[in-house]
């Protein structure tokens, strides 16, 4: 079997620094090109990439050498292209957010299980060695029975181009909260009980939210917290997990993507005095940060492709995770409450 032959749509900050650069450094699976719309853009995309350019969807969709389709494209867009390159025979990875409401989310579903494809989403946080190492905490058992757990991604200022527009399917809830929201999904397996959302608008250049607090109720009552804000000079732990067994902090964010833009992702290393802490109610101490791997996200799907694998990603996981974000919008536009029973 050839190995799968992959194209980025797109060439922005996710198609050039994420998609194209993972792609291209595992084993087993080509970049075969990356399509822009734009003249210079495609030709920096040979330039520096060293692979074809596309000046349309259309056209990557018309070449049967094509095996992969990857959406770098904003988040509005997903559902749509996702549907359409399916249904043209090409299995599809999509950046988070997956698409932007539940109705859609099943669509693409629907769409990749008729067409017999692969759908997935680009959920190289799970991979994050601050989640993997609260993850670690859990199964060993220093945690005891997670019961609370907030995660926030924070900053200071809007975002501009299609992120700043809401219509795209921007704001920071869409983009930094589906990996946070994914990840606390994942630790409380439990079903989802009701969904609380409080959003914010204060930045007159953006009509997308400028914060964002996401609650999420487990049937057992168990809590998760997502916040995520555009007004934090000073920010929040990035982690704050509360067990029956103790309590994990954690500030700051995993070192990976500065490596990767940089070029050497496999350098990112954490500083030990970002060390999360923890504590059992007795004796506080530094928890050394597992290593963060998104290699592994790509890897997986090359292994799927080729028939060597199940997906890490499932779709069941990641239609639990549009559902919270489906209904904290639903919640936010009706200042209540929403039941989920997910």
């Amino acid at each position: 079997m050839r190995e799968p032959r992959a194209v980025v749509i797109g060439y922005g900050f996710a198609g050039r620094s994420f998609h194209s650069y993972l792609i291209g450094i595992t084993p087993g699976l080509r970049l075969h090109g990356v399509a822009s719309r734009d003249a210079a853009t495609r030709a920096r995309i040979v330039a520096e990439r060293s692979c074809r350019a596309y000046a349309s969807f259309d056209a990557v969709l018309d070449d049967p050498e094509v095996d992969l389709v990857v959406l770098a494209t904003p988040n509005s867009t997903h559902c749509a292209l996702a549907i359409q390159a399916l249904h043209a025979g090409k299995h599809v990875v999509t950046d988070k957010v997956m698409c932007l409401t539940l109705d859609e989310c099943d669509r693409m579903i629907a769409a990749a299980a008729e067409s017999g494809k692969l759908l997935s989403v680009f959920q190289n946080r799970r991979w994050d060695g601050d989640f993997l190492t609260l993850k670690s905490l859990i199964a060993d058992g220093r945690l005891g029975e997670p019961r609370w757990i907030e995660m926030a991604w924070q900053g200071f200022g809007a975002w501009g181009g299609w992120r700043g527009q809401a219509a795209m399917g921007g704001g920071k809830l869409y983009d930094l909260g589906a990996h946070l929201i994914d990840q606390l999904v994942l630790l409380f397996p439990q079903p989802i009980a009701r969904v609380y959302c409080r959003l914010h608008h204060d930045l007159a250049v953006t009509d997308t939210e400028s914060q964002a607090m996401v609650v999420i109720e487990f049937a057992g009552g168990a809590t998760a917290v997502c916040d995520t804000s555009s007004l934090a000079a000073i920010q929040k732990p990035r982690i704050h997990a509360f067990g029956t067994g103790g309590t994990f902090i954690k500030y700051g964010v995993d070192p990976q993507e500065a490596a990767m833009i940089a070029g050497r992702i496999d350098e990112a290393a954490e500083d030990p005095a970002r060390y999360g802490r923890y504590s059992d109610g007795k004796t506080e101490t530094a928890v050394p940060t597992l290593p963060g791997r998104w290699r592994t996200y790509y890897e997986n799907i090359r292994d799927v492709l080729t028939g060597a694998a199940q997906p890490l990603v499932t779709l069941a996981e990641v239609r639990r995770a549009i559902a919270v974000l489906d209904a904290a919008f639903q919640s936010a536009r009706a200042g209540r409450v929403v039941e989920v029973n997910r």
